[in-house]
């Protein structure tokens, strides 16, 4: 399952502090953008095509909810915000920042003012060697030529000197430092697509709930009384079989692991849906398994208001869903707060979200990862 789409863009700058450019039109594009995953070296080249003062060029590798469009637009904003000024009838000019959009997932866009991949980039090094950096696997959707076939027919001698390396604006961010993180919250809370961005971005192991192939679900939410017992059962079994099968394939002194849920979810939703005998005797059972699975490092609860879980549910569109109440969304946040302030031995860090969105704003998505950063050890 991918997450997120895949951009490579192209920066270069031959006005002023050059360096101080490229960095400033980074940390735009990160903070306000996409997130910049990976950037190049810095490469140095004459002025190609006019008269003018050598340029600095770099590549950056992004991910983004972003349409290739909304990028693009995203992107003359830093422009704009580096000083361009965009002449109609002058293609080859100076200038403080160009950034170009050279690949979007594998699609091919032709249109008057959006081209992708860039007509041109197969003819300059400045654009291939910097992109090599970033996806040396990268292959043309159109030529069918990898990047290193791309170099060798280029045609360009012109010379393209490395100069530097800058760091990426994701080492300020240590989410790994947990080895294991569980992301939990309310129905509609955005836990799969926070666990997926970090999995993408941090290169994790990523372990999502397998909540979509449980038969008793859609029964559940039309009949509660007559399904809880079976549906939570079924839940508590697949959950302490699913995370014990999956962490036993990673090595949590070495690899990272983001899951999309902790295994004491089916506690928190069993004591609203179950009767108090039923409870009782699951619980007993849930102890047993408990007892037996290794604790995530950081423990993340997304809090999100009921009105915005429920426009979440209703735009996710899935049919046995639709019937969830406020009230019933309330009564689960109000079973996860309270299992919080009572439990030990588990790094919690609850995150108030509401007003905020990390999936479509990139603000928001940075934020985030600072409250994560932050986290208590």
């Amino acid at each position: 399952m991918k997450f997120q789409n895949t951009a490579i863009l192209s920066l270069g700058s031959n006005i002023g502090n050059r360096l101080q450019n490229l960095q400033d039109g980074i940390d735009f594009i990160n903070s306000r953008v996409a997130t910049v995953v990976k950037i190049s070296g810095i490469y140095e080249n004459p002025a190609m095509g006019f008269d003018g003062d050598a340029f600095y060029n770099c590549a950056l590798l992004l991910h983004t909810s972003k349409t290739v469009h909304q990028l693009l637009e995203g992107l003359q904003e830093a422009e704009q915000a580096g000083g361009r000024v965009r002449d109609a009838y002058v293609r080859h000019i100076s200038r403080t920042i160009d950034i170009d959009i050279i690949a979007f997932n594998n699609d091919v866009v032709a249109e008057p003012h959006l081209e992708v991949p860039h007509p041109r980039m197969q003819l300059r090094n400045f654009v291939l060697l910097p992109l090599r950096d970033v996806a040396p696997h990268w292959v043309h959707p159109q030529l069918q030529m990898d990047v290193n076939a791309l170099i060798d027919n280029s045609g360009d001698d012109s010379p393209c000197d490395f100069v530097m390396q800058l760091p990426g604006p994701l080492t300020a961010f240590t989410p790994d430092q947990f080895k294991y993180i569980a992301i939990e919250g309310n129905i509609g809370a955005g836990k799969t697509s926070l666990a997926g961005k970090l999995s993408e971005d941090f290169n994790a192991r990523l372990i999502l709930e397998r909540f979509a192939d449980n038969p008793f679900l859609p029964k559940f939410y039309a009949e509660p009384d007559r399904y809880a017992f079976s549906l939570e059962m079924s839940f508590l079994a697949d959950r302490y079989r699913q995370i014990t099968d999956d962490l036993a394939q990673f090595n949590l002194q070495n690899d990272f692991v983001v899951a999309d849920y902790h295994v004491f979810k089916s506690l928190i939703f069993s004591k609203v849906t179950l009767s108090e005998d039923e409870y009782n005797l699951y619980k007993k059972l849930f102890d047993i398994m408990y007892s037996e699975i290794p604790r995530p490092g950081l423990y993340v609860y997304l809090y999100q208001n009921s009105a915005t879980l429920l426009q979440h549910i209703k735009q996710r569109g899935r049919s046995y869903e639709q019937e969830i109440t406020a009230q019933y969304l309330d009564d689960i946040n109000k079973g996860y707060l309270e299992y919080m302030q009572n439990t030990t031995g588990l790094n919690i860090l609850i995150i108030d979200v509401s007003g905020r969105d990390f999936v479509n704003q990139q603000e928001d998505y940075i934020w985030l990862l600072e409250q994560i950063h932050n986290a208590p050890k």
